[in-house]
């Protein structure tokens, strides 16, 4: 059996001839393998070698894990990060204040010394990665229980991570594929000393927000500017004002010959998470579960979010970035569940089953082995459903009350059960000690308050009593079901309500106050209800055998096909072509927008979303473009067709020659569903043309110590 396994992994690598160059999301040591005759046919100029090299410097050396979930690249010999400006907006929000507001008004560094040191971010690059998986599968056969299997294959990792020689600041991780057939070793090293170099104010790089989001036309300058810090050898280091900016192995090159209808272009980033092996049963529970609790709740929350932050401008930064990540999903779900029925994905993938079974069917031995693959996955589908919308509506509505958010972290420490035990608890008093002035910062408790009504409300009006925390049921005996009464004296009693009196409680820490303070309560309470959907909401052991042998099945069934691993926050490379599309009936879209555009959207009666700033105005009355224009004018977007997904934010999209042409920040309305299956008629990668992002930088900002510093070529 494990032979078959290994024999369907051999024609994966092998497969050349028939892959589609838009489609795909290809690990970098594959590239001369798989891909490169098709690269090289579609217009790329370099070598394999010059993308991913296994022992010298490539253009994989210049791209990192940007934050928590984003893309970032090199583009300096000093350390310059390009990456999106809504991938910079917690940091920019970070250091914006008032008097100060960066959102509003942008920053740029006018030396290496006004470069703002920003806590909390981190910036990652892959200095190796190995195909492990015949070492990670040592010893693993099919006759194991799911059990036995993960015990073995975690005693194999950690029998590889152990022997690796790791220097300061390095990790190692063995990332599971292709639904476990597969595992590759990344080594990574983090570099924490970031600080942040320039930004656009938010009319240019959030223009058309909500509104505009997932859109096509297009014309957004999303980007935003940092720079990685190292000590004197050039190694990662805590902050220091003795650190120094960082000499990388690799930057790229950036373009001002632009980009034209046809050309090559290639994307290297770290896309978060496909789904392209889903089920039709898995389909079912995202249109009639996740994405419809999703949108009710986000929709529900960010109306009272919006109403405050219209209405005052400290609420406005202080939830700036909450509402963006908020929103950002909320409009995403909302183009999948319509992708899916549209495009009648369900339709597609029992197609797909039915041929599977039937390939089963016809081979005893395929029946042994695969015969319970999809009732596998049909099975802990049905058995999750409803644990899943009880989770679902617990972390969408109450655990987004920021009082009782704050609270249900000191509740999974148990703090309240230390204290009264005596235990010592000294570090993580310390712990929140440091957190607490950093949450309250972006928290106003009036409108905490607001969205605490509307969130109970809609969770006491969906949610069936007997499901409900037991913490809801002190609205009834406490307050007399008056939750307006409640949440008052929540909100005014809560040593949660306020950093003094949370900070003051820190000072002198006691069980008895937290066993009584209502936000506590509330919190144990939800943490409670949590851990007991968890396990039920879990697909567990049986849907990942039935999903691995899925996999390995269809990559047995068409061996001339490529299956080739889902997103997962790794490496990866997609190529394709700068290319229209027809969004439907008489609706066909250009490749790229232009500045024109961004004049025609100006909206007085939507000043938050389509503000153009004057300056911007001035510069495109006198077509005062600069050596960034073409033809008398200056593009502003353009699409491709990439595949890519979120974690993609800020990836480098790059042109034949490995030239940075553009960053990727969005993908388009039309193909929303595309994580879970391809379209390539309609799927489509947005970016700003990284000439919009020169003039920007040069022509309205007139920051040009930072156009000095980069490698501009035409």
């Amino acid at each position: 059996m494990k032979k078959r396994l290994f024999a369907a992994l051999l024609l994966f690598f092998a497969w050349v001839s028939t892959a589609l160059a838009d489609e795909g999301m290809w690990l970098l040591p594959y590239i001369q393998k798989l891909n490169i005759a098709d690269m090289k046919a579609k217009g790329l100029k370099l070598e394999a070698e010059d993308i991913y090299s296994a022992n010298g410097s490539s253009l994989k050396d210049a791209i990192v894990i940007f934050g928590g979930g984003c893309t970032g690249e090199v583009v300096s010999d000093q350390g310059l990060v390009f990456t999106n400006h809504h991938c910079g907006y917690g940091a920019i929000q970070q250091h914006s204040t008032v008097e100060h507001d960066y959102l509003k008004d942008g920053f740029w560094a006018a030396s290496f010394a006004e470069e703002l040191p920003t806590p909390g971010l981190q910036v990652t690059f892959i200095r190796h990665i190995e195909d492990v998986t015949d070492r990670v599968l040592a010893k693993v056969n099919d006759g194991m229980s799911a059990e036995k299997r993960a015990e073995t294959i975690k005693k194999n990792i950690d029998k590889i991570t152990s022997k690796l020689k790791l220097g300061a600041f390095e990790t190692a991780q063995v990332q599971e594929m292709l639904g476990g057939n597969q595992y590759i070793l990344f080594v990574k090293q983090v570099f924490t000393d970031i600080r942040m170099v320039g930004a656009p104010p938010s009319s240019i790089g959030k223009f058309g927000g909500d509104t505009d989001n997932w859109m096509w036309p297009r014309h957004t300058g999303d980007f935003s500017i940092f720079r990685i810090y190292a000590d004197k050898d050039n190694n990662p280091a805590a902050y220091s004002p003795d650190n120094v900016p960082y000499k990388p192995a690799k930057w790229l090159p950036v373009s001002i010959g632009g980009v034209k209808e046809g050309d090559y272009v290639m994307i290297m980033g770290f896309p978060g998470t496909t789904q392209r092996y889903m089920t039709s049963y898995e389909i079912d529970k995202k249109l009639e579960v996740t994405n419809p609790i999703r949108i009710k709740c986000r929709g529900v929350r960010q109306d009272v979010l919006k109403a405050d932050m219209m209405a005052d401008p400290k609420v406005k930064i202080q939830y700036a970035s909450k509402y963006a990540g908020s929103s950002n999903y909320w409009k995403n779900a909302i183009g999948e569940s319509r992708g899916l029925r549209r495009l009648d994905v369900k339709g597609s993938k029992k197609a797909i089953e039915k041929s599977f079974s039937e390939w089963i069917a016809a081979d005893p031995a395929r029946e042994a082995l695969y015969g319970d693959a999809l009732p596998a996955i049909e099975r802990s589908v049905a058995r999750t459903l409803d644990a899943e919308a009880k989770g679902m509506y617990l972390s969408e509505t109450l655990y987004n009350i920021e009082l009782i958010n704050m609270a249900y972290r000191m509740a999974g420490y148990d703090l309240a059960d230390k204290l009264a035990e005596g235990e010592d608890t000294e570090a993580i008093i310390a712990s929140f000690k440091t957190l607490v002035p950093k949450l309250h910062k972006d928290i106003n408790m009036p409108t905490d308050k607001k969205v605490a009504k509307a969130m109970i409300e809609l969770y006491m009006a969906d949610v069936d009593k007997a499901d409900w925390p037991s913490a809801l049921s002190l609205i009834d005996t406490e307050a007399n079901g008056d939750l307006d009464a409640a949440l008052d004296y929540l909100y005014e009693n809560s040593i949660f309500s306020s950093e003094e009196k949370l900070m003051s409680f820190l000072d002198n820490p006691d069980a008895e106050t937290l066993e009584n303070d209502y936000g506590y309560i509330a919190a144990e309470s939800l943490l409670e209800a949590m851990r007991k959907v968890s396990a039920d909401r879990s697909m567990g052991a049986d849907y990942k055998t039935g999903h691995r042998l899925f996999i390995r099945g269809l990559m047995e069934q068409n061996p001339d096909k490529v299956y080739y691993p889902d997103a997962n926050f790794t490496i990866r490379m997609t190529y394709g072509n700068v290319l229209p599309y027809k969004a439907a009936d008489a609706v066909n879209y250009d490749f790229r927008t232009t500045i024109k555009g961004i004049m025609e959207k100006e909206d007085p009666n939507n000043a938050y979303e389509f503000t153009v700033p004057e300056k911007l105005k001035e510069l495109y009355k006198t077509a005062d473009y600069g050596r960034y224009g073409e033809d008398g004018t200056l593009y502003v977007g353009f699409i491709s067709n990439n595949d890519i997904t979120g974690g993609n934010s800020g990836s480098p999209v790059i042109n034949g020659k490995g030239e940075l042409v553009g960053l990727a920040f969005d993908g388009n309305w039309e193909a929303m569903s595309g994580n879970i299956a391809f379209e390539p008629e309609l799927q489509r990668c947005i970016s700003v043309d990284v000439r919009y992002v020169l003039f920007v930088i040069d022509k309205y900002a007139g920051c040009t110590r930072i156009i000095d510093e980069l490698d501009i070529v035409k």
